[in-house]
């Protein structure tokens, strides 16, 4: 099954991730408009903020263990104020910040990194106990081949940038549908 948002899903999912950063930042209870079917069903989801073409904040799922609304709600509040490479979002930068939203397709485990198409597809990749995860819009936004997508990925589980080749190194790819406030 395909899954699919439609402009007026995406828009509220957006609206929904900026309310939530506002309203913490702002010390009021949160306002969010009724989800949709569509958006109740469980979906990997991440949040990303962006300053000035900056990264600001990027936090995700791989998978879905709540309601596709209700998991954009908490990850815009982690993305903004728990993401350990960035200090919390402070409130004159709310007005500066553009968000993006990746929902994800299921994970599929494949048997050679031919299967990866740069752009269309992001990569988790676990050895042992250490694992990465980089979104398809990544490579494209870098302008990386496959080979190096794989690498960056190694480096962002922490792990030898050649560890893809392992045979030991499972990898999995998934799509994702992308937005923003900037489109």
């Amino acid at each position: 099954m395909d899954f699919t948002l439609t402009d007026e899903e995406k828009r509220l999912l957006l609206e929904t991730a900026r309310e939530s950063i506002a309203s913490k930042l702002e010390g009021r209870k949160p306002e969010f408009k009724e989800p949709t079917e569509n958006l109740k069903v469980q979906c990997g989801a991440f949040v990303t903020l962006h300053i000035h073409g900056r990264l600001r904040g990027c936090i995700g799922h791989m998978v879905g263990v709540n309601p596709l609304m209700e998991t954009i709600k908490e990850l815009a509040l982690s993305s903004a104020f728990n993401d350990p490479r960035f200090p919390p979002l402070s409130p004159h930068e709310l007005e500066e910040i553009d968000i993006e939203i990746s929902v994800l397709t299921p994970l599929k485990k494949i048997s050679s990194v031919d299967e990866i198409e740069v752009g269309k597809h992001g990569i988790y990749l676990k050895k042992g106990s250490a694992s990465g995860v980089l979104l398809p819009q990544v490579a494209t936004e870098e302008g990386w081949d496959r080979e190096t997508f794989l690498t960056h990925t190694c480096y962002k589980a922490g792990l030898t940038g050649n560890c893809w080749k392992d045979p030991k190194t499972e990898i999995s790819i998934f799509s994702a549908i992308i937005f923003g406030e900037k489109e």
